[in-house]
């Protein structure tokens, strides 16, 4: 089974560590039916979490990157040991030909966890979207697709600035 995940990178620390505890557990489900595969861009926030936790769960990380130097442009020194841990354990790193960051890349790296996945993972807190390329886009491009959309928001969870 493929999951790709999306979700908010301003999680607070309390709505990462439930978050943290919702995708153990899911993933732990969809373990005990079969090899994992998960895509993730590696944001900081879900993506990250995700991707820890799936790798802990034993399942093969794919990961997602919307533009070339990725990291140097987007990651910022305290996320990047995780990130280059991560990539480090992936067995396959997917980095798309835009040579910057944009709205475009991401819509395009959204597309590409589409085409892959067989359930995509929402730590989204249900607003609607606030533009193309973010997590509530996804959703509804998935949702359109016909592709499973799992929403992991735990009660009680906030983002980081909206409390």
């Amino acid at each position: 089974m493929t999951l790709a995940v999306t979700g908010h990178r301003d999680l607070t620390e309390q709505t990462a560590e439930l978050v943290r505890a919702e995708l153990r557990k899911l993933l732990a489900a969809r373990a005990a039916e079969g090899p994992l595969t998960g895509l993730s861009c590696l944001a900081r926030g879900a993506d990250t979490i995700f991707a820890e936790e799936l790798v802990e769960a034993g399942g093969e990380l794919v990961v997602v990157l919307p533009a070339q130097h990725y990291r140097e442009n987007k990651v910022r020194p305290d996320h990047a040991p995780v990130f280059d841990r991560l990539v480090d354990v992936a067995v396959e790193v997917h980095e798309l030909d835009f040579a910057q960051v944009s709205h475009e890349a991401y819509e395009a790296a959204n597309e590409v966890l589409l085409s892959r996945a067989d359930v995509v993972v929402a730590v989204w807190d249900g607003r609607p979207p606030a533009g193309p390329g973010g997590t509530g886009d996804l959703v509804q491009r998935s949702r359109a697709a016909g592709v499973e959309v799992v929403r992991v928001w735990p009660e009680g969870s906030e983002r980081a600035g909206t409390a």
